[in-house]
């Protein structure tokens, strides 16, 4: 595969992602896309959030190229922490929007540059790396945190997919994955007797 091709097959799963990390938003009020999810606050919105900041770092700052929009601080605790949940006066299409914003700024840096231009990433360590190294972390980074999406709208309603489309034609009712969910938890307490 040459350069160009494999710049973009990444890039199209990059852009793959980031709507499926979106689509998790859809239907969900606004109590749902914020509320704290796990032990750590982890929710669907700070998700969102968290991704935009860090895309806009990675295909802005660290190719000289930075977002036109402040930036919490990636060295300062507090500030790093803020990106993971959304305050009460940040709504839902500021969040969704600057991440859009992010998006067509990244996508541009991705465009004008080759997969062999480098960067800095000042937190590591300073280190000059290509595009390539960039977009395989930036696109491993999203799939993560697309995955923790999942998890946590399966968990609020149920609702299973990459996109919208799925999560809607998934054609099991919760009838289904209640006998599932069932059968799955038989089997774990069969073998946690056996050992």
């Amino acid at each position: 595969m040459d350069a160009d091709a494999a710049k973009a097959n990444l890039h199209s799963y990059l852009k793959h992602e980031r709507l499926a990390v979106l689509a998790k938003l859809d239907g969900l009020s606004e109590y749902d896309v914020r509320r704290p999810l796990t032990v750590t606050g982890t929710n669907l919105l700070g998700l969102v959030k968290h991704l935009a900041t860090w895309e806009a770092r990675y295909l802005g700052e660290v190719f000289d190229r930075p977002f036109p929009e402040p930036l919490p601080r990636w060295d300062v605790e507090a500030d790093r922490l803020a990106d993971m949940w959304a305050s009460a006066d940040e709504s839902r299409s500021d969040v969704v929007d600057r991440y859009r914003r992010v998006w067509a700024h990244s996508d541009a840096t991705i465009e004008a540059l080759t997969l062999d231009d480098t960067g800095r990433v000042e937190w590591w360590g300073g280190a000059e790396v290509p595009l390539f190294n960039v977009l395989v972390h930036l696109l491993a980074e999203t799939s993560r945190h697309a995955g923790h999406a999942d998890i946590l709208r399966e968990e609020l309603d149920g609702a299973v997919g990459t996109d919208a489309e799925a999560m809607a034609a998934d054609g099991h009712d919760a009838a289904f994955w209640a006998g599932r969910r069932a059968e799955i938890e038989t089997a774990a307490r069969a073998a946690d007797m056996a050992l």
